[in-house]
């Protein structure tokens, strides 16, 4: 039963974002990149440990945690998209920028779950299926959005935001839960939910009229 709490929710929010995507991205290609997620878990602990030498300093471990995964996630979306033509919509940057993050944040929740706090492992579980998953999941979002205008349209702001605004964010709820409180925590991943959740219906309206387009060329 732990091991499904563990491991669900981050499946659950990627079979959403899979679905939601008029354009279904090939299967294969999805699954490596949820594994993708899951390796650069490896180089990311390595730079946690070398970068965050206090744990107890809220400012030093909410800011670095953030700045230190959020990179790596960016590099790896960027890497998967220069090397599959699949890659072809702004959309593509949300649904593997979401699966990478998801496949982190898996490998996280489990380390959380079944080394950190194993004496309250379902409880942890249960906490993080509400918190910290769908937070890496909308950095994935926040970050695919604005890579994906910045790969399609050229504009190096979004280039940028692709990388600052997770990064913000992501630190922003480590600190506001760890040294603030649990209720300003809620608050300010509510905000950022709201934020990413704009802009993947953004791309999705962007979508259907890309569809009704093609639909009338035919008809």
């Amino acid at each position: 039963m732990t091991l499904l709490l563990t491991i669900v929710p981050s499946l659950l929010i990627a079979y959403y974002i899979y679905i939601s995507d008029k354009f279904t991205e090939p299967k294969g290609l999805c699954v490596k990149a949820f594994f993708i997620g899951i390796l650069i878990s490896f180089p990311i602990g390595m730079l946690n440990e070398y970068f965050i030498w206090s744990r107890e300093n809220p400012l030093n471990y909410a800011w670095l945690a953030g700045m230190t995964e959020e990179t790596v996630k960016f590099l790896a979306v960027l890497f998967l998209a220069k090397r599959h033509f699949e890659f072809d919509e702004p959309m593509d940057a949300i649904v593997y920028g979401t699966l990478i993050s998801l496949g982190f944040a898996t490998l996280e929740n489990y380390q959380y779950v079944y080394v950190m706090f194993p004496d309250s492992a379902n409880y942890t579980a249960i906490w993080r299926a509400f918190t910290a998953i769908p937070l890496h999941a909308c950095c994935g979002i926040i970050m695919g959005f604005h890579l994906g205008l910045y790969i399609f349209y050229g504009s190096k702001s979004h280039l940028y935001k692709a990388l600052l605004l997770p990064m913000i964010s992501h630190a922003l709820y480590n600190f506001t839960i760890t040294s603030v409180g649990t209720f300003w925590g809620i608050i300010v991943l509510w905000f950022i939910f709201s934020y990413a959740m704009r802009l993947h219906k953004t791309v999705k309206i962007v979508q259907s009229l890309k569809s009704e387009e093609k639909e009338k060329r035919f008809n």
